[in-house]
């Protein structure tokens, strides 16, 4: 058994040794899109985090039995065309939950409690200077009994749900599918949630329903202050319309993803004239160690169990 990981680096530092007991181990730290037809052509087993395996790099691999994603999305897959060749897909979910949850409110508490604003305000020696005891130059707001409008309430967005009613906010929500609509919090159509939300989550895929979801329209409905969280994926957010929105109106944006990643040089979110009220993250909210050693556990399963069949 001939088992080839494509992109090791994006899972850092995690001992991969394990996957060796399953035959011939070849580790990548990454791997071009030019490369992969060599790399995989002998592979029984491949497992990939953001590699593309497509129509031509299956083609290129005739022994391949199985594709493992160390992720919870398959996009770069194409799925239909593995399963006629018979290769089987397995992804690892609910390995980065409690990951995703604690860099949301991460976010959140760094935006609403101006973190960036009060941490340089005493290493620059204001602090030290001004003769009082504290600062109160920018103030924030508690989220009791504040309204946390989650987009897309599957199993992430749930919990954030928990972990915000146990602050006090209320938590309400919308589903970008519109089938989860039975879940035990209130649900508001996309309008009346950005309306009357102080604090606002992502937590959905990218696909047809949420592409640039919360565009210029959206963007001009928020609140006074509020807070716009994207933890699902690029692209659900109009990255023009939420740079322009950020200098001409009070609102605040943290970005764990964006629609191009790495983010681009030109990218009119790294042009903003309000740096302070704009958080962004290299698309890290799941990658904890704790995370990150669920997944590796959750791929050595996935391969037990095929193996097994």
């Amino acid at each position: 058994m001939k088992i080839v990981v494509l992109d090791a680096k994006t899972l850092g530092d995690v001992d991969l040794s394990a996957l060796g007991r399953f035959g011939e181990l070849k580790i990548y730290e990454t791997t071009a899109a030019n490369d992969r037809f060599e790399r995989i052509k002998d592979a029984n087993i491949i497992i990939t985090n953001k590699v593309i395996i497509d129509k031509d790099a299956i083609d290129a691999a005739p022994n391949l039995k199985l594709i493992c994603v160390a992720a919870t999305g398959i996009n770069n897959i194409d799925i239909d065309y593995a399963t006629k060749k018979g290769i089987a897909v397995k992804n690892v979910a609910g390995y980065s939950t409690e990951s995703v949850v604690q860099h949301t409110f991460a976010m959140a508490f760094y935006l609403i409690e101006q973190l960036r604003y009060y941490d340089e305000y005493v290493k620059s020696g204001k602090w030290s200077k001004s003769g009082l005891f504290t600062c109160i130059d920018r103030p924030f707001f508690e989220i009791k009994d504040k309204r946390w409008g989650i987009i897309g309430l599957g199993t992430i967005g749930r919990r954030v749900a928990e972990v915000a009613t146990s602050f006090g906010a209320e938590a309400v929500y919308y589903s970008t599918s519109g089938r989860n609509l039975h879940a035990p919090y209130p649900h508001l159509s996309l309008e009346e949630l950005v309306r009357t939300s102080q604090i606002i989550s992502i937590h959905a895929p990218l696909n047809a329903k949420t592409k640039n979801l919360i565009g210029e329209y959206e963007l001009d409905l928020l609140q006074e202050n509020a807070v716009l969280l994207n933890l699902g994926r690029g692209g659900i957010i109009d990255e023009n319309a939420l740079a322009y929105a950020i200098d001409s109106k009070n609102i605040y944006a943290g970005l764990d993803v964006t629609a191009t990643e790495p983010i681009p040089q030109d990218s009119p979110l790294l042009q903003v004239k309000n740096k302070e009220r704009l958080l962004i993250t290299p698309h890290i909210a799941w990658t904890s160690i704790e995370a990150r050693k669920k997944l590796i556990e959750g791929i050595i399963k996935n391969i037990e169990e095929f193996l097994a069949k």
